[in-house]
């Protein structure tokens, strides 16, 4: 079966973040998520429930649960038992559960930058303390310094915060990385939360992702893995997740207000996430991956030609970060924005002098912005 991604959606008018922030003439390729329609199965699951007619109050639902450990077991040999899961409506609920509930007030946590900014929001917000520890660029790819890592451990620090695969730099971490942050964690007693909810969107073939927690049982049971079909399957508005936690007395704080807090997935959700972990949607899936491939490699091309820019390798998601140090501007993102192109501020992950492209998008408009960014430069 073949998918067109460069059929075009018009999403101006559907409430789309994205797309209704910025009027005019601007192509918005700053949030992540995606312009394409989700897979057919996804599609027709949602019908068949629409045609059902009763949208009353749902639980998470047990095929959903042992649709998640096939396919963990299925991708990454990671055997997670039914019990250890626990329903979120999303990764980023997740990501504030965990620093309210498992690190007390007095405690510490970890957060590399450049990240995603709600691995730094959940600490702000929950009050607690905590330290950003600069990722670095190695041959080409954004990993941890580790000596800095080590000089950042405080006596009451309690969580390592890990983005795997990375955003927004697009590293995708090898065993042996993830091997010494967790003999890291072990060695400090640190509990681990890993965000990996671009796991299936990889894009460099060859390298595999690795649950953090898939490792060792010892590391299993000090990590909280958050996983979620949304980004990978182009579904975050009917949003569902995942918090895989072994240990269960983790388990029980994570969850411990999880009805006073945090509002359950919808049946929408839970339809949409059973289609994509059944297996339903997998040539859908790999059809999506080679067209973002390409556009990943369109990007990098092309900002390789533009004076004063810089993108490391994008191994994963549809994330691209842009050094534009070389520029010699002010606000990057205000000047793309002039002339017509929307892209994350870097000061959102915790470096003002970059910015984050979305290629999640038709290869027609992406081309464009492209264009519009190149005589931006000219200017």
């Amino acid at each position: 079966m073949s998918f067109d991604f460069d059929a075009p959606v018009e999403r101006r008018g559907s409430w789309s973040t994205r797309w209704e922030r910025y009027p005019g003439d601007v192509i918005p390729l700053w949030v992540a998520d995606t312009d394409f329609r989700a897979p057919p199965a996804v599609l027709a699951a949602l019908r068949r429930r629409l045609e059902h007619g009763v949208f009353g109050y749902s639980a998470g639902p047990a095929a959903l649960r042992e649709a998640l450990v096939a396919r963990l077991l299925r991708l990454y040999g990671w055997r997670v038992e039914p019990d250890w899961i626990v329903f979120v409506s999303g990764v980023v609920p997740g990501l504030h559960l965990v620093a309210r509930h498992l690190v007390q007030p007095d405690e510490h946590i970890l957060v590399p930058t450049p990240v995603y900014h709600h691995l730094k929001r959940a600490p702000e917000q929950a009050g607690r303390a905590h330290t950003e520890v600069p990722l670095v660029l190695s041959s080409g790819r954004w990993v941890f310094d580790e000596d800095r890592l080590k000089a950042a451990v405080r006596p009451r620090t309690r969580l390592l915060s890990l983005c795997n695969p990375q955003n927004p730099g697009g590293t995708i971490f090898t065993r042996a990385e993830l091997g010494r942050l967790a003999d890291f964690a072990l060695l400090h007693g640190l509990l681990v939360c890993s965000d990996e909810i671009h796991a299936e969107i990889l894009l460099d073939q060859g390298k595999p992702h690795v649950p953090i927690a898939s490792l060792a049982p010892e590391v299993s049971r000090r990590t909280v893995t958050l996983v979620s079909p949304n980004k990978a399957f182009g579904f975050p508005g009917a949003g569902c997740g995942f918090a895989i936690i072994e240990d269960a007395g983790l388990r029980r704080a994570f969850a411990s207000d999880h009805h006073a807090t945090v509002h359950d997935a919808s049946v929408f959700g839970y339809e949409a996430a059973l289609a994509a972990y059944r297996g339903e949607c997998d040539g859908w899936l790999a059809a999506q991956l080679d067209y973002l491939r390409a556009s990943r490699d369109l990007v990098e091309r092309e900002i390789a030609r533009m004076p004063g820019l810089a993108l490391a390798h994008v191994e994963a998601t549809y994330l691209a970060w842009i050094d534009c140090s070389g520029l010699g501007v002010a606000d990057p993102h205000q000047h793309f924005l002039d002339a017509g192109v929307a892209l994350s501020p870097g000061a959102q992950f915790g470096d003002a002098r970059f910015v984050r492209l979305n290629f999640g998008t038709q290869r027609r408009t992406l081309s464009l912005a492209l264009e519009r960014m190149e005589k931006a430069l000219q200017k």
